[in-house]
């Protein structure tokens, strides 16, 4: 009986080492599989949040929106322009007003180079009520706004770009009368302290565009607040 007891005991041992091995080597064998999957869910993510919005070289569509004055505005009225400089932006946002003269400052420089400043303000005024369409008149005045600063509360232009903060910058190039988007981002490395600016990552953009050369740095991450809808 001790023999036989013995070699069930063993015969169980071997069945479990089995058991473990062929797991053991299932496991390796699907792991270059599961980093397959996990690298092609990677891309469909990517693909997804593209869809919502825009990407360097893709084609933006032209709007019409209206600005402080009453008037309607669109890309299509700026014949002499090169390129935009689409800003999204807002009354209220800290980091918005914190780049006030600096988006100032942008269009003072570029719009005589064929790069305007039109500045959307896309926050919906029910949720955030310091963003009507008459404060935003107000805004436009006290700053002296050299751009138009138009209102998106209905039409959602900043959900077609895929704008996701204020301030969020998107530079246009016309090309073959398309406008094709050529920078993605922030004006610079220092929303919060324009003083501190090291790397000017928008208008070292608009330099490049005019010199016909390579922009160096294409995307940069979107600091400030989340739009308001």
């Amino acid at each position: 009986m001790k023999i036989s007891t013995m070699y069930q005991s063993l015969a169980m041992l071997f069945m479990v080492t089995l058991v473990f091995v062929s797991c053991k080597n299932e496991t390796t064998e699907k792991e270059p599989i599961q980093e397959a999957d996990s690298k092609d869910m990677a891309v469909k993510q990517t693909r997804s949040a593209t869809a919502l919005g825009y990407g360097i070289g893709d084609v933006a569509t032209d709007f019409k929106l209206k600005d402080v004055d009453g008037d309607m505005v669109s890309l299509s009225d700026y014949d002499e322009a090169q390129g935009f400089i689409v800003i999204f932006t807002c009354n209220t946002c800290p980091f918005a007003v914190a780049s006030e003269d600096r988006i100032n400052a942008l269009d003072a420089k570029y719009k005589d180079q064929g790069y305007p400043v039109i500045a959307i303000n896309p926050n919906d005024p029910a949720v955030q009520p310091d963003d009507t369409y008459e404060l935003m008149q107000a805004k436009a005045a006290d700053k002296k706004f050299t751009f138009p600063y138009l209102y998106d509360a209905n039409d959602k232009v900043y959900a077609a770009y895929g704008a996701t903060k204020t301030p969020h910058v998107y530079l246009l190039k016309k090309e073959k009368g398309l406008n094709i988007v050529k920078y993605i981002g922030a004006i610079d490395d220092n929303v919060r302290n324009g003083d501190a600016v090291k790397e000017q990552f928008l208008a070292n953009a608009i330099d490049a565009l005019l010199q016909g050369k390579e922009i160096k740095v294409k995307e940069t991450k979107a600091i400030g607040c989340s739009i308001k809808v």
